[in-house]
């Protein structure tokens, strides 16, 4: 049996895939029995319950005008008071739960509610759909956090308004920073504001785990009382995330069922420690888990980012779920913006726009490089493909790009590259060098590379300058990791020559080397 290569260097089991592979997605399949059900009840349910509904809106939307009549929304806002808290807490919260009822829901709270001085944050998760504005109702209008855009919807944003929300704009560039002052604020009020209610995740999930938490929430160090919502229907209909059903859908078949559960569960309140008061992802982490915990579900490093990834993927002609990356964790490991994945996302689109899936088999990697299939391309495909499936997704080819071929495109690599190609020593690269070291390398005789060499040529000069060579091994990174591992390759070779028969740790040979061999396959934790 031929001796195996070993890696001195394991794969980091952090950046391995997730469990939960896709949160984003909706997955409810309506059968043709299920379908006929829904119609049958619909035909007399739902024109009773629009009716009823309508009803109820009549009456809540001018007790909502009243109570919020000539009250600030910005400026010096002060929490309400008196009869107007009164009507909040009573009337509101009584048109409210007739408002759900009428809609079919029935609602099983458990566990207790806190006080504001006791726990002046409701976190809640997992955020599923639009119909979780129920746990605002069963809170008792608590303050919530909503886009200034809300407050202009006809209706609803006069309701909106009842709940004083700490008001998030686009528009303004200290949006952020001013929300999470707002929230600081109202938090750390002793009791003198109500409660402030609060999505950690962001957006919405099929409820199959648990996100990552914004850290809003967490940076005032306060008490934070975490609370669970479930739906434990046989069918369905309320989840609304980024793939599946569209709101309008969702509606009509809510309405259709005979009623539809909702579980809200208080959980004890989370008292941070020193630690947690000084580190709100370390906070916003530790809630997390105990509601993962009690809710029986894992937890991923997804965020709203790998949404706008999914979105991103769609636009460029690849299956959504190819922008999935976990962004939470990628961005923070391989110190990466958005921008920059979005950016990795069109060039890995270049490569797998016609790949079956959105994944880059071998051969679609080799053609995209435009070289033959050979052992130093195995071995980087190796690197890139980490779950070993013979495919590279799009989360692989970030991992692989920014580990294993932009450390290794610095400035010594390339020029030792250039020298290697340059045989005659006069500072540029004909054909004719450039042919005979790739057919050397790769072990091909009969390799064309008019094409290549024509691309790197950006002034069609006929001959490559470093400059050039230089300017294309940044835009094409991957040529400078197979450069290496062509190298490696040579030693180990050499190596077994040597010692015939043997397990050798392919390690380099100098100090600078081998900096960038650890640096290819590994990142600190």
């Amino acid at each position: 049996m031929p001796p195996q290569r070993v890696f001195a260097l394991p794969r980091q089991q952090s950046l391995l895939l997730p469990a939960v592979i896709n949160p984003f997605v909706q997955e409810t399949k309506l059968t043709k029995s299920t379908i006929i059900k829904c119609v049958l009840l619909g035909i007399f349910l739902v024109p009773i319950r629009v009716v009823l509904m309508s009803l109820v809106l009549m009456v809540t939307w001018p007790v909502a005008v009243i109570i919020t009549f000539k009250h600030p929304l910005k400026g010096a806002v002060e929490p309400m008071t008196g009869w107007r808290r009164f009507m909040c807490q009573k009337v509101m919260v009584v048109l409210g739960r007739a408002y759900y009822f009428c809609m079919g829901f029935r609602v099983v709270v458990k566990g207790q509610q806190v006080s504001s001085s006791e726990a002046p944050i409701l976190a809640v998760a997992p955020h599923s759909t639009f119909f979780d504005g129920i746990v605002c109702i069963v809170a008792g209008l608590p303050s919530t956090v909503s886009r200034t855009e809300n407050l202009a919807t006809p209706i609803f944003g006069r309701l909106v308004r009842c709940l004083q929300p700490v008001l998030v704009s686009r528009k303004d560039p200290d949006s952020r920073k001013n929300t999470i002052q707002a929230i600081d604020s109202r938090a750390k009020s002793g009791g003198h504001w109500p409660q402030v209610l609060i999505f950690p995740e962001g957006t919405c999930t099929n409820r199959s785990c648990l996100i990552t938490f914004k850290q809003g929430a967490f940076i005032p160090g306060v008490p934070v009382q975490p609370v669970l919502m479930r739906y434990p229907n046989k069918l369905d209909t309320v989840t609304w995330t980024w793939q599946g059903f569209s709101s309008k859908t969702l509606l009509l078949l809510t309405l259709c069922q005979l009623y539809t559960t909702v579980e809200i569960e208080f959980l004890p309140p989370h008292i941070p420690t020193e630690e947690e008061k000084k580190s709100p992802p370390l906070f916003a982490s530790r809630v997390r888990e105990t509601m993962a915990k009690a809710l029986g579900v894992p937890v991923t490093d997804h965020t709203y980012e790998d949404c706008r990834l999914m979105i991103s993927a769609g636009e460029l002609t690849l299956p959504m779920e190819a922008g999935l990356v976990e962004f939470t964790k990628i961005s923070r490991k391989l110190k990466l913006k958005w921008d920059n994945l979005r950016k990795e996302l069109e060039g890995f689109a270049t490569m797998a726009s016609s790949c079956k899936g959105g994944r880059i088999a071998i051969e679609d990697f080799a053609r995209f490089l435009r070289l033959p299939v050979s052992p130093a391309l195995e071995e980087l495909f190796a690197l890139f493909d980490r779950n070993g499936d013979g495919t590279i997704d799009f989360r692989e080819y970030v991992i692989g790009v920014n580990i294993l071929c932009r450390p290794a495109n610095t400035e010594d690599v390339l020029r030792l590259a250039f020298q290697l190609f340059d045989t005659d020593e006069d500072e540029r690269i004909t054909r004719d060098e450039f042919s005979a070291l790739l057919r050397s390398a790769l072990g091909v005789s009969d390799l064309n590379m008019a094409k290549l060499f024509k691309e790197i040529d950006a002034d069609g000069s006929g001959f490559i300058t470093f400059s050039e060579f230089q300017e294309f091994a940044m835009t094409h990174p991957e040529y400078a990791k197979l450069f290496t591992t062509y190298l490696e390759l040579q030693r180990y070779h050499a190596i077994q020559e040597a010692n015939p028969g043997e397990l050798t740790l392919a390690s380099p040979t100098s100090s600078g080397e081998k900096g960038e061999d650890s640096i290819s396959d590994k990142k600190d934790d």
